[in-house]
């Protein structure tokens, strides 16, 4: 692909944004703005924490309105930048648009440890965990009536990167390298988003015993041999809430068993889109994933898929060998 004039992030909060984007911007020589630190700084003018800055902008758009001006005339300007905003994907066209994920605990525990100033302080990793819950949704909500964009849906992006054990480095090294176009130039190019995701956290949708190969220790040594940069993307859907399998089992295993962090995927499809049959993404998962199924995946790979709720809600409530199971 086309090297872009700019990458800006965007992400949960607590998925380590900031860190990434002031590497990469000292990497590649390029001047980085972080609309984070602006309301922070305005908060903290104003003596308010920064959900209340948020909750406050709902009420007045000239909070956002000058914050946006300002980035529309960053990107208007042309100048090749690393932008640290919610939001700046929406302003810019030309840039390569990163978003970061975590797992909400992790990202709670991160934002506990770091300094905290008044804007932003929390006595308890649940507190924290709530208070960025709720920050995180009173910006998707004003962001949706405000400018008519979901800040949720993947496909807003051109790369997606799930950080909850990744480190610091070895997230730079693959954001740098998509932006380089030598990490699956013919999804960053042709099907957007490219989605770089935590093996550990992505769903199974068959059932272990009936898939074949996923012990092959020659393939998983040719695959760690490898690396993870030159395995072929996974075919993924999303809920809007979990990944799991389209396509790829036996990549994704192989994947668990090397220590891969980091797996490429495709997006197949997200939230209501449909998977095959008109299903859509959320239909599929609650049809295919049963706790069962996520207990032997687990159990095989030494991971701990949490059971989510529409397996729950779907009947098959005893996991796989435990007390109940087969009665």
């Amino acid at each position: 692909m086309t090297v872009p004039q700019s990458i800006v992030f965007n992400g949960d909060l607590g998925s380590g944004k900031s860190t990434v984007s002031v590497e990469i911007a000292e990497r590649l020589g390029m001047r980085r703005v972080s609309v984070g630190d602006l309301y922070r700084q305005m908060a903290q003018e104003r003596q308010m924490t920064a959900l209340q800055l948020n909750l406050h902008a709902e009420l007045d758009q000239a909070v956002d309105g000058y914050v946006d001006q300002l980035q529309r005339d960053i990107a208007a300007s042309g100048e090749c930048l690393v932008m640290d905003s919610r939001l700046a994907w929406h302003f810019f066209t030309d840039a390569l648009k990163v978003h970061m994920i975590t797992e909400p605990a992790e990202a709670a525990r991160r934002v506990l440890l770091r300094p905290s100033g008044p804007a932003e302080r929390y006595t308890s990793l649940e507190e924290a965990k709530v208070r960025l819950m709720e920050r995180s949704e009173s910006e998707r909500s004003r962001f949706i009536i405000r400018y008519g964009v979901d800040k949720a849906r993947l496909r807003n992006y051109d790369l997606i990167c799930d950080t909850t054990r990744a480190d610091a480095a070895e997230v730079i090294e693959h954001i740098v390298a998509g932006y380089e176009g030598r990490l699956c130039p013919e999804v960053l190019r042709d099907a957007p988003p490219l989605l770089l995701l935590d093996p550990a956290r992505v769903y199974p949708t068959e059932d272990i015993v009936t898939l074949r190969g996923l012990w092959d220790s020659g393939y998983v040594g040719d695959v760690a041999a490898a690396g993870d940069e030159a395995l072929e993307p996974l075919q993924i859907g999303y809920t809007g809430e979990h990944f799991f399998v389209v396509d790829g089992h036996r990549r994704l295993s192989a994947a668990l068993q090397s220590g891969f962090r980091l797996v490429p995927a495709r997006l197949v499809a997200e939230v209501d889109e449909p998977v095959v049959g008109g299903r859509s993404a959320v239909d599929y998962f609650t049809d295919q994933v049963r706790p069962g199924l996520i207990h032997d995946w687990s159990a095989a790979h030494g991971i701990d898929l949490p059971l989510p709720r529409p397996a729950l809600l779907d009947g098959d409530a005893v996991l796989a060998g435990e007390p109940g199971a087969g009665a």
